[in-house]
């Protein structure tokens, strides 16, 4: 007979990321919470903000694979984003929130985490919780400070380790990825990408009660194919480039 998880349990469980805790329903744990500050509020918060994330991936990808038909098709796709500013500053008004409310719920957690026990173990020896759950801060760290690169090189044109049109993404693009620094920025974001991916999609299914506690906690067919597809579809076109498959 399985043993009722308490709040206690699931609070510390969930700050530890460990993926054997029996999660109870959502919302009668938030109810029981009281308020979204509390780990589990923070975790939904951050459950709900991740999928906005990953949905916006996935349509990013879509985007970006137009480089493989060529600069009339990238460039077009762009100039119709310009054509709808009301449509994309929204999008990314939605983004910045999520952005945020994600990375301030992360520190939070961290925060509270960091001081239950200000003392640390002599010795960790993980038992279910995997290498991606354990570096999930600092992936997500690395992240954000690419995400910051990548507006600056390829949106503003701030950064221009090539020259940069405006009006030419395709050029931007291919240019940029010539140079082999930069597709090593690119290439290694996207792995640290596919691992935050892996974790955080599963992470998030449970941390809404989408998915249910197993025997196997770490066979994750849904993840494995949304960050296999991210990071695939992602590091191939810098890989493209440089094989001069795209030029």
């Amino acid at each position: 007979m399985r043993q009722h998880t308490t709040m206690a349990a699931v609070e510390k469980a969930l700050a530890d990321n460990d993926p054997s805790v029996a999660w109870p329903d959502p919302a009668r744990a938030l109810r029981h919470a009281g308020r979204w500050g509390t780990t589990v509020g923070m975790k939904i918060l951050m459950a709900g903000t991740g999928i906005v994330l990953m949905v916006f991936l996935v349509f990013h990808l879509a985007g970006n694979l137009l480089v493989y038909q060529g600069p009339a098709a990238l460039n077009a796709y762009s100039a119709l984003l310009r054509r709808e500013p009301m449509a994309l500053w929204l999008a990314r008004a939605v983004l910045l929130v999520s952005v945020m409310v994600h990375i301030v719920a992360a520190a939070r957690l961290w925060w509270r985490d960091w001081h239950a026990r200000p003392v640390r173990y002599r010795r960790v020896v993980p038992q279910s919780a995997t290498l991606a759950s354990r570096t999930m801060r600092w992936s997500g760290i690395a992240i954000a400070a690419f995400i910051v690169f990548h507006i600056l090189h390829l949106t503003t044109g701030t950064i221009q380790p090539a020259p940069f049109d405006e009006l030419d993404v395709y050029h931007n693009v291919v240019g940029g990825f010539r140079l082999g620094w930069v597709a090593t920025v690119y290439l290694v974001s996207m792995a640290l990408v596919g691992v935050h991916v892996w974790h955080g999609a599963w992470a998030s299914l449970r941390s809404l009660g989408l998915s249910r506690p197993s025997l196997q906690p770490k066979h994750r067919a849904i993840a494995w194919v949304l960050a296999l597809v991210l990071w695939a579809g992602f590091t191939s076109i810098p890989v493209a480039v440089l094989l001069g498959a795209v030029r």
